[in-house]
């Protein structure tokens, strides 16, 4: 096994899980075997995503304000970088919503099935619709009171509260721009280090994805299967479904988006960016990694594409920090999806906390393999969606995941040539005269 890629060893996992679980529902074997000791090892996996979630956003986020330097460059190319990152982030997020809620790839399974999964995850449903209620009967401003922690430690220790983990890590970034370096210096050293350590962390709960896939699936097939075996196979078709959906929405943002963003502001064609760019996302496809594209993406924007190294070697490596538009993308669509085949109704509001979760905790998502699915349990938190619901969306991840990388470092390259043409650093020839002018 260690010598398979680890997305063939998930492959491999969900379908021994599917196998397993048909064969104990054909065999009549006692599904508390399953139950008592198989699944919680998926369990174990699920809640090792959790575990790591909040100090993840936590130390990424403050690495990543505090990279800016100075307060200088915040105010103009940082404020003017992360803008556009949010911007082209929220646009991924609502491209896949739309996407989903056209498709409805979770209602693909049957009224019987759903009612299943519904009964499996009653408790938390419960638990959802009180929730709800506290919501409605909440002034309009609580969001934003909800947003400042009494206690941040308290924070830290609620997965739901990411959106109070955020605002720390803010908070912190910006005041360690504000005092001398040599004094933030040792904290910004302990965080960049924290995040180092986590990202570590995440490789190594990685590897227990086979595993944790495998032991998911069997045990929901054997839960949901009863003793109808084709019940199974319906999941695995609305999986096609979900599948498919999220492709889509990564298409669009390369086909349709990107080229309307080069149209607005620079005059390079759209065609000799792809060109230029196809190395670094074969590299972002194969590695599934934005960080490990970086270099080639630095070495690409600044030859091919004639970008100044003072705007690429400052939005790129702060692009692969905080731009996650394929990831974001992805994170919508699975949220609906799961979702919608828990027979959950997401109203808009909820769907509103999608957009607003997803952009924020896109922030703090590591440039590494896998790091996208721990950004989801936070999405499926802040809804009221059980993060149990991941077993159904694990096994095409790696896949999806090879697909969004090369969406999130095109987006940062195609940033970089925005935040360029506004800045000087680009050819004359290549800039649009609306953006000089806007830039005077």
């Amino acid at each position: 096994m260690k010598k398979l890629p680890l997305h063939t060893q998930i492959i491999i996992g969900l379908v021994l899980g599917l196998l397993f679980g048909l064969a104990s529902i054909q065999f009549g074997w006692d599904p508390t075997f399953t139950a008592k000791y198989i699944k919680p090892f998926g369990t174990i996996f699920v809640n090792s995503l959790k575990m790591i979630a909040v100090p993840l956003v936590l130390a990424s986020l403050i690495v990543g304000i505090a990279n800016l330097g100075d307060v200088s460059k915040l105010s103009r190319m940082g404020g003017k970088t992360i803008l556009t990152y949010l911007a082209t982030t929220t646009i991924a997020i609502t491209i896949g919503l739309i996407l989903v809620n056209i498709v409805q790839p979770g209602k693909k399974l049957p009224e019987s099935t759903r009612e299943n999964l519904m009964a499996l995850y009653s408790g938390d449903v419960e638990t959802r619709q009180g929730d709800a209620q506290d919501v409605r009967d909440a002034g309009p401003l609580q969001p934003l009171v909800d947003i400042v922690p009494q206690n941040v430690f308290e924070a830290f220790s609620d997965n739901r509260a990411m959106l109070k983990v955020v605002f720390v890590a803010l908070i912190i970034g910006i005041a360690l721009l504000q005092i001398p370096r040599d004094k933030g210096q040792p904290v910004i050293a302990f965080f960049d280090g924290l995040n180092d350590v986590i990202i570590k962390i995440v490789e190594f709960i990685m590897l227990l994805a086979p595993y944790g896939v495998f032991a998911l699936i069997a045990a929901l097939i054997v839960e949901i299967g009863g003793e109808n075996p084709n019940e199974a196979f319906t999941l695995l078709y609305a999986l096609l479904w979900y599948t498919m959906t999220v492709i889509l929405g990564l298409l669009i943002m390369v086909a349709v988006v990107y080229p309307a963003i080069f149209k607005m502001f620079v005059k390079v064609k759209y065609k000799k960016f792809f060109r230029a760019m196809r190395p670094a996302q074969l590299l972002a496809f194969s590695t599934s990694s934005s960080a490990a594209t970086l270099p080639v993406t630095m070495e690409v924007v600044q030859n091919d594409l004639k970008v100044s190294e003072e705007v690429s070697s400052f939005v790129l490596p702060l692009g692969a920090t905080i731009n996650m538009d394929g990831t974001s993308l992805y994170q919508g669509v699975a949220a609906v999806f799961i979702a919608q085949a828990l027979g959950l109704g997401l109203s808009l509001t909820s769907q509103l906390m999608i957009v607003l979760t997803a952009t924020l905790a896109s922030i703090g998502t590591a440039a590494v393999p896998g790091a996208g699915v721990v950004m989801l349990v936070i999405v499926l938190e802040a809804i009221g969606v059980p993060a149990a619901g991941l077993a159904l969306i694990l096994a095409p991840d790696r896949i999806i995941d090879m697909c969004r990388t090369v969406v999130n470092v095109t987006g940062d390259a195609s940033v970089s040539m925005v935040v360029a043409g506004t800045e000087g650093g680009l050819p004359d020839e290549q800039i649009r005269e609306t953006v000089i002018n806007s830039s005077n």
